[in-house]
């Protein structure tokens, strides 16, 4: 069985892990550069990240509607209550914060200091149904938790409607 070397399983290993279009097109300018320049080119620069961690935060967000309320969750990893903005203005719900990451090194003969800065906005119109004065948010563990109850007038019971043939 020709390809079943380990070569081959460590390509189809890589194409596994690349499933978001960041990382794809990351694999793929690390494979232009090392054609270029050689192998291990980013051994040369010890102390630097080429990965895209300081270029932003883009928070992962779920979003349930149940009928008594809409529950938002975002993952904010390395982020703490402090750095995390909740607003409502004119029936929009905004999440806004910022992650700051100091690094400091220090060697004989040389200090690094690499300092990284995030920030994300995300923002959400809520239906009229729901009950601003009642918006609850929760920080726990690097997720933050909106809970957006409706009024109760604006919870209805589905009413079944029978279909019939003509």
């Amino acid at each position: 069985m020709s390809g079943s070397g380990k070569k081959g399983k460590s390509i189809e290993a890589k194409k596994k892990k690349s499933v978001d279009p960041i990382s794809g097109f990351r694999s793929e300018m690390e494979r232009l550069f090392d054609s270029y320049f050689g192998r291990g080119w980013m051994d040369a620069f010890p102390h630097m990240d080429f990965g895209f961690a300081g270029a932003g935060v883009v928070p992962q967000i779920d979003m349930v509607d149940d009928k008594k309320a809409i529950v938002i969750s975002a993952e904010l990893p390395g982020l703490e209550e402090k750095d995390v903005e909740l607003t409502l203005r004119d029936g929009i719900l905004t999440i806004k914060g910022e992650k700051k990451l100091e690094k400091k090194e220090e060697k004989d003969t040389h200090l690094i200091l690499e300092r990284r800065y995030g920030g994300f906005q995300r923002s959400f119109r809520l239906p009229d149904e729901v009950d601003e004065e009642q918006i609850r948010a929760h920080f726990d563990k690097g997720v933050l938790k909106v809970e957006i109850p409706k009024r109760p007038e604006a919870v209805r019971k589905d009413k079944r409607i029978e279909i019939t043939r003509s």
